[in-house]
């Protein structure tokens, strides 16, 4: 399983579907037939062995005498389906339409809490460093090429920084600062706006360094937290979004105890300004 996020939704949805058949009086082996199904498919659906389809839930509240229920179960599973969405999926008309698929979250968002261990996020980039990373994400997926009005939407999604009302907390692993994104200008340019960027009253921006001791706590993917509702996090192949309330809890604590681990202010500024003197 990509994410525990996704078994754990499809396991309550099995556990809700469970629960309306014990109520209907049913045996999983009478719906089934009812259902003109294979008799073990009630026990996948029923222990998060598989999302059943819109059909198979439409059957299922109708011959469990709850219509009505229909729409609501239906919604649900979708929603498990929208967890874990291939990066192919999400870009196959362009990496435009990837920038602005997030555009409602963050318009609603109030308080933004992201880490990273390996770039420097979007709201704290430079024009080169995004049109750098999204170039490389056009070639490497080999999806259309809609470059500047992909970065331009990235731009755009910056003034979010500025407006009253919003607070954004931002950690970095040390090495971010290190990796080289582009020409050693470009990347002095980036780490110059980072530490113009830090000073805004809406951010708060802390480093972990690279003597920190990570006995307890190691470096972990790359995530962002939306308010207490939503974490959002990539990987390699797929965007996962986490909307299990115990999981946002997890990431939470996680960046709870990574900002234990960081510096700020002062701190933060001699490690950005080590790693601009490292460009030469």
């Amino acid at each position: 399983m990509s994410s525990s996020s996704v078994a754990h939704a499809r396991e309550a949805l099995g556990q809700r579907l469970r629960e309306i058949r014990l109520d209907s009086g049913l045996t999983a082996r009478a719906l089934a037939v009812l259902c003109s199904w294979h008799e073990s498919k009630c026990s996948r659906i029923e222990h998060g062995g598989m999302t059943p389809s819109d059909a198979d839930l439409r059957a299922w509240a109708l011959h469990c005498g709850v219509p009505e229920q229909a729409a609501d179960l239906i919604a649900t599973a979708r929603g498990i389906d929208g967890m874990y969405v291939e990066w192919r999926r999400i870009e196959s008309s362009g990496l435009k339409h990837a920038q602005q698929s997030v555009l409602p979250l963050w318009e609603r968002t109030r308080r933004f809490r992201a880490y990273s261990s390996w770039l420097i996020p979007g709201p704290l980039q430079t024009r080169t460093y995004i049109e750098t990373l999204l170039a490389a994400i056009r070639d490497r997926r080999a999806v259309p090429d809609d470059l500047d009005a992909a970065v331009q939407v990235r731009i755009n999604k910056q003034q979010v920084l500025h407006q009253g009302g919003r607070r954004f907390a931002i950690l970095l692993e040390e090495n971010v600062l290190r990796h080289r994104i582009g020409s050693e200008e470009a990347m002095a340019e980036q780490l110059g706006h980072l530490l113009s960027v830090a000073s805004l009253p809406a951010v708060s921006l802390g480093i972990v360094p690279f003597t920190a001791d990570r006995s307890e706590l190691w470096p972990v993917e790359d995530f962002w937290i939306f308010d207490d509702a939503q974490v959002n996090v990539e990987l390699v192949s797929a965007y996962l979004t986490v909307s299990q309330p115990h999981e946002i809890g997890m990431y939470v604590d996680t960046f709870t105890a990574l900002s234990r681990l960081a510096v700020f202010g002062g701190g933060a500024r001699r490690l950005i300004g080590a790693a601009i003197q490292a460009l030469g």
